[in-house]
């Protein structure tokens, strides 16, 4: 078996983060399951066995995100993966998008990756081996309507992660970011939900917010997403960098 890496992975109380560290814990890696919410990080750790630790974490905030990342190098000594993967969303046309809003979602999911890759980055550097995995999206080089914010932070996650991967090529450290499609999460399912509400069938709601441009017709799985990143994360993965994986179904 191989040597147990540590991982951080951000958001990952949540449907797609949960997955994704399901996937490093079966591999007998040790993951840091992060988040906001900290009862919910630490239920989804007890979920995952011994080799899961649920911990608070607010990736918009810089003294968090420092004190975290220290916290797990006095305990472990080194942080060998990071999975930016925080995320959240709000749907309005751009006139009505509400500036708080559009606020909370860049600093979660852009200024967290930063914050993140910047704070983790000195260890890496150190130990001349890292592996950051960003989630960004299929939003991430397209867009849709009502979702100024959301296409805004993934576009630029692909940004951070390619200047990044530069920065830390010297360094054997790689970065790269996956693009998911739509992914059955309980985000998504809402969407759904709502949809199916006003009399539409679960085919005629998945046509309408997500096939137009998908050659598969239907939804992936999060652990298709998981196997993506823990495959990047991988030694043998060592000469992908500055990489943006889609994984949607061909959108």
């Amino acid at each position: 078996m191989s040597k147990q890496r540590t991982v951080i992975v951000t958001g990952g109380a949540g449907g797609l983060g949960y997955a994704i560290s399901k996937k490093f814990v079966a591999q007998n890696d040790f993951v840091f399951v992060a988040d906001l919410n900290q009862e919910a990080a630490e239920k989804a750790a007890s979920e995952l066995g011994e080799n899961a630790r649920g911990i608070a974490l607010d990736v918009t905030n810089e003294e968090s995100v420092q004190a975290v990342i220290q916290s797990i190098i006095d305990e472990r000594r080194y942080i060998e993966v990071l999975v930016n993967n925080a995320g959240l969303q709000h749907r309005a046309p751009v006139d009505e998008f509400p500036l708080e809003k559009w606020d909370l979602l860049i600093s979660v999911m852009l200024t967290g990756v930063f914050l993140m890759t910047k704070h983790v980055f000195p260890f890496m550097k150190e130990k001349e081996f890292g592996r950051i995995v960003n989630i960004s999206s299929v939003h991430g080089k397209m867009a849709s309507p009502e979702k100024v914010a959301y296409v805004a932070a993934k576009h630029g996650v692909i940004g951070v992660t390619s200047v990044t991967s530069i920065e830390g090529a010297p360094f054997n450290i790689t970065v790269n970011s996956i693009l998911p499609g739509p992914v059955r999460t309980p985000l998504l399912q809402r969407q759904l939900d709502d949809l199916m509400e006003v009399g539409k069938t679960e085919q005629e709601a998945l046509e309408t917010i997500l096939y137009p441009r998908q050659s598969m017709n239907r939804l992936i799985l999060p652990e298709e997403v998981a196997s993506g990143v823990v495959y990047l994360s991988a030694n043998e993965a060592s000469g992908i960098s500055g990489e943006h994986l889609s994984i949607s179904g061909g959108m």
